[in-house]
């Protein structure tokens, strides 16, 4: 008698171990459906966008112009504007920094960061693709914003 219970457990122990590890692959398969079918497309288009990120009470606007062809990121120019001074933020922009050689440093990641981003969304469906560069977030969070500014209307 003991031994039938033994087994009529063992039995049902199986069965729930089996049906419960069949149901959590299906969920994963279920999730990475929904993953691929919420997958952005934008309209093919034209677009341009403008922004300070979260930096409101600095003087900085990010403007981006770019295409989208075939859901895919094209022609894109990214530039950062200082409204105070009327010019805009390039390798050059450091000399406003002399005497202060940490700004400087930082002057050139980030002026790193305003050429290299629109090379790293270049060819690619998403924003989500591009990773910031070490040193250079001031430049991404900015570019970051002109995009989503400018993709406002391209879904």
């Amino acid at each position: 008698m003991k031994k039938t219970n033994f087994q009529f457990l063992f039995v049902v122990l199986l069965i729930t171990f089996i049906s419960t590890s069949i149901a959590e692959g299906q969920d994963l398969k279920l999730t990475d459906r929904a993953v691929k079918d919420t997958t952005v497309m934008y309209k093919d288009g034209n677009y341009e966008g403008k922004s300070r990120a979260k930096y409101i009470y600095e003087p900085f606007w990010g403007s981006i112009r770019f295409t989208i062809k075939n859901g895919i990121f094209a022609d894109i120019k990214f530039v950062i504007r200082d409204s105070s001074m009327h010019e805009t933020f390039d390798g050059k922009y450091e000399k406003h920094f002399e005497g202060n050689p940490e700004y400087i440093q930082q002057s050139r990641n980030d002026w790193k960061g305003v050429q290299a981003y629109p090379k790293k969304l270049e060819g690619k469906p998403d924003t989500d693709k591009i990773d910031a560069i070490s040193g250079a977030s001031w430049s991404y969070n900015i570019f970051r914003a002109s995009v989503k500014e400018a993709l406002k209307n391209a879904k």
